[in-house]
């Protein structure tokens, strides 16, 4: 039976702040599609191994420390030489790779890829964590055939397998620098995730014509294509299970073991457009049990498949703004990543902040200080000890509100000490 969201906290709570009521303008509910542009095609990356000219005083792995500054409150690292045109996605390496590498796709039309040293983490003489100096090193870039919408690393790591808005599938082999087309759709591909399954491999797409299709990249045919209800907005993948949000405020499970299947539909209590969707695991067996997803009404709903009871389904509010008593301005959730080692939750929102959640004790961990642009994507690097995030301009507000002067930013959080779950007492 398809389970029913029956429980509402109005935000997941840091025990110090108070509720506010659930009222206000809802800023961006009528999402206006963002118009393709044109995009400059780019270059291959040169025989050095970079690109861009990077930030000035910098050297080969960047800025030395951060400093608060009005585009980087939060004292995050920023990557050098970032898109030109905002971050739609971004991912990082898997575990099978010993060194840390994110890969970024943007409207600009240009998949980037960085080194990013990660040391360890130190502890001072009152046991107190100190952040790792993180340095990061533009690699290499290849020009896709429109703006990229979503990205995936082959489990080894050597590919990465990107989809955008020209209707293509393309693979990037990392060792020779040769992209290939392997895959279409008859409408843009939102969504791109490698899959690795018991006894087969294969890339899934999802995309505005409303397929998923698989596909193995040695075969021009896809392996098998799924009818979806709608147009898909989001998915994510998490081997069993794979999951996918619609138009519609639909939402949609699929089993991946053997031929891939659908398991059950799933209703939420969300009422306006689902925007973001991650699949999170149960923190004993590490295997998938649900999913949170994000809306443009400034809320996010964790569901469970299975849950022992219905109160186990809520939603919570998030990225909101108090305006005056009662007031609120309400903003998209533009990204939802549940971390791979402690399973608590990063959201990102139009309203240019980040948030560290823990859903099994509903409070909030930690609300980063507000960027100079909206949060429009973000990922936890393969052992979570960091998470990146790309700050631009989401198009909630129109054209009208869009400043050239602005331009994209990827910054970096050690997060693993933040993103440590509630001690229940």
């Amino acid at each position: 039976m398809t389970g029913n969201i029956t429980g509402e906290v109005p935000e997941l709570r840091d025990l110090s702040q108070s509720d506010s009521g659930d009222v206000g303008s809802l800023a961006s509910s009528n999402i206006i599609p963002r118009q393709l542009r044109a995009f400059s095609t780019g270059t291959m990356f040169s025989s050095t191994g970079t690109f861009g000219a990077g930030a000035a005083g910098t050297g080969l792995f960047g800025t030395q420390a951060a400093a608060t500054t009005p585009t980087n409150p939060n004292k995050d690292y920023e990557l050098p030489s970032p898109p030109d045109d905002t971050v739609q996605t971004l991912r990082f390496s898997p575990a099978t790779v010993q060194q840390n590498f994110l890969a970024s796709g943007s409207w600009d039309g240009l998949v980037r890829l960085w080194e990013v040293n990660i040391p360890s983490a130190q502890q001072n003489a009152q046991n107190q964590v100190i952040p790792p100096n993180i340095q990061a090193a533009p690699k290499a870039q290849q020009t896709a055939g429109g703006p990229v919408m979503d990205l995936s690393y082959s489990d080894d790591g050597s590919k990465i397998f990107f989809g955008s808005t020209d209707k293509t599938l393309k693979m990037w082999d990392l060792n020779s620098n040769q992209v290939t087309q392997i895959g279409s759709h008859d409408g843009v591909i939102k969504s791109v995730h490698f899959i690795q399954g018991g006894n087969y491999q294969c890339v899934m797409t999802g995309s505005w014509d409303k397929t998923l299709k698989f596909w193995d990249a040695r075969q021009p045919n896809p392996m098998m294509v799924i009818a979806l209800p709608e147009r898909l907005y989001a998915a994510d993948v998490l081997y069993p299970m794979a999951a996918v949000c619609t138009a519609g405020k639909q939402c949609v499970v699929y089993q991946l073991d053997g031929t891939p299947r659908e398991f059950k539909k799933v209703d939420t209590s969300l009422k306006n457009m689902l925007r973001c969707l991650s699949i999170c695991t149960d923190p004993k067996t590490r295997q998938p049990t649900g999913f949170a997803v994000g809306s443009v009404e400034g809320r996010v709903a964790i569901q469970y498949l299975n849950p022992p009871q219905p109160k186990d389904n809520f939603t919570f509010k998030c990225h909101r703004v108090d305006q005056s008593t009662n007031v609120q301005e309400i903003y998209p959730v533009n990204g939802v990543n549940f971390h791979p080692v402690h399973g608590t939750l990063a959201t990102l929102g139009g309203d240019c902040k980040y948030s560290y959640w823990d859903k099994d004790s509903r409070t909030k961990l930690k609300t980063s200080e507000k960027c100079d642009q909206a949060l429009t994507t973000g990922c936890f690097s393969a052992r979570g000890e960091v998470f990146a995030y790309g700050v631009g301009y989401d198009w909630g507000q129109g054209h009208e509100f869009s400043n050239p002067a602005k331009k994209p930013q990827i910054f970096l959080n050690y997060c693993f000490e933040d993103m440590k779950p509630r001690k229940k007492t």
